[in-house]
């Protein structure tokens, strides 16, 4: 029997989990999101197995029938106490949920917040190849600046952890310019 590291089970969970989802945005095959924030974290010099692993399943609550149990169970307490803190709890009206989400943001630990500036920056690169119209774009870049300010206060306090997340806000401030939005500065 093949014995599968905790990463490679946390990837082929979430790609399982999202067979044939296309992101939000009407493009992306949505495993390439959950890659792409992987990728990001790997990038500034995240090493730790179970930030990697709720990163790969930082969707997996929100957008499947998957549940905080399975995950404990399977990943274990610290990836699923992540998961769940980055997660929109979609049993409440919309802006009750947005309100709770925010809040939960706030509380969220340091690397559940270094997730989700991960995932804030895989989303905003994702517009620009986004069918949807320039109004619903900037929609969509004001909900996520919303959870950028949210996380901001943990972002600073950490900062000097990983000093390479300069590049993440680079990023994220390149595609406000193209919106006319201001930049993030931290």
């Amino acid at each position: 029997m093949l014995l599968v590291s905790k990463l490679a089970d946390a990837e082929l969970f979430a790609k399982d989990r999202h067979s044939g989802v296309i992101q939000a945005e009407g493009v992306t095959p949505f495993w390439k999101h959950l890659e792409s924030v992987v990728s990001r974290l790997k990038n500034i010099g995240v090493t730790d197995e179970d930030i990697l692993c709720a990163a790969w399943l930082h969707d997996v609550i929100e957008d499947t029938d998957t549940t905080f149990d399975d995950i404990y169970q399977r990943f274990g307490q610290k990836v699923a106490i992540m998961v769940l803190a980055i997660s929109k709890d979609k049993k409440l009206p919309k802006k009750e949920r947005e309100n709770q989400y925010i809040k939960q943001l706030q509380n969220a630990s340091w690397p559940a917040q270094l997730i989700k500036l991960c995932d804030i920056s895989s989303n905003l690169k994702n517009l620009q190849n986004s069918v949807w119209s320039r109004t619903k774009r900037s929609k969509q870049i004001k909900k996520k600046l919303c959870y950028l300010k949210a996380i901001k206060s943990g972002l600073v306090q950490n900062k000097s952890q990983f000093p390479s997340i300069q590049s993440i806000l680079d990023g994220i401030n390149h595609t406000l310019k193209q919106y006319g939005e201001r930049p993030v500065i931290f």
